[in-house]
């Protein structure tokens, strides 16, 4: 690997790029994961989360290929997803004191790997044809894109913050992504040929509805809740 060569500039540039574009839905989540933790533990929480989901996205670009021709791996994905995105709307509302009521910075890190796996498998393709197979050269560029996505997140937590409503776009650009994971997967795919963009898009505007829709009932449920017992207290 010549550091002297234009195309290997080329080439890292290009992984970088990619990462970069393609990590937007990733800020998002490691950014709604983080809101609920006191603020001493966010920036940890972000960097840590940000840093295992790099060395997780390199070993998945390593094996993405033939893992997307598994059937049902990406519905299974979409699924997880769909979960994951209600329980990151609900917890907007069932936190107290600025704490996570999952178990603080753990269950965040856990929340940022486990979203930026399944939100990965696509993502990786890219990355890793930008690489052309030089695992050194693609190793180096998902280093050097840590501090970026780590800048990005931290960003859209301090605008979350400001404008809460982004925590519930958030949250529908989950199901989103879960709608259009399901009806992409090669299992779908084969049973209905037929399947054409504008009903995947269909399926991700249904999913990101259903993440909203349960999260807001969720909350609401909850609050109700909480009133029953403080009227109960008094």
């Amino acid at each position: 690997m010549d550091l002297t060569t234009g195309a290997f500039w080329a080439a890292l540039g290009s992984i970088i790029l990619a990462n970069i574009v393609l990590s937007g839905d990733n800020a998002v989540v490691i950014a709604l994961a983080a809101r609920s933790l006191p603020p001493h533990q966010q920036k940890k929480a972000i960097f840590w989360g940000s840093a295992a989901a790099i060395v997780m996205r390199i070993v998945l670009t390593l094996i993405a290929v033939e893992m997307l021709r598994w059937p049902y791996l990406k519905i299974v994905g979409g699924l997880l997803l769909l979960y994951i995105g209600v329980q990151l709307l609900s917890e907007d509302d069932g936190e107290e004191n600025g704490h996570n009521a999952d178990g603080g910075m753990v269950a965040a890190i856990r929340t940022i790997l486990v979203a930026d796996l399944v939100m990965s498998l696509d993502n990786v393709l890219a990355v890793a044809a930008a690489a052309k197979g030089n695992t050194p050269l693609l190793v180096i560029g998902l280093a050097i894109s840590i501090p970026l996505i780590i800048f990005g997140s931290t960003l859209l937590l301090k605008v979350m913050e400001r404008f809460p409503i982004i925590i519930t776009a958030g949250a529908a650009l989950l199901g989103f992504l879960a709608g259009e994971m399901l009806f992409t997967d090669p299992a779908m795919t084969e049973r209905f040929p037929g399947i054409t963009h504008e009903v995947v898009n269909f399926a991700g505007a249904i999913g990101a509805a259903l993440v909203v829709g349960v999260g807001v009932w969720m909350n609401r449920r909850a609050r109700a809740a909480r009133n029953a017992s403080d009227r109960a207290a008094t």
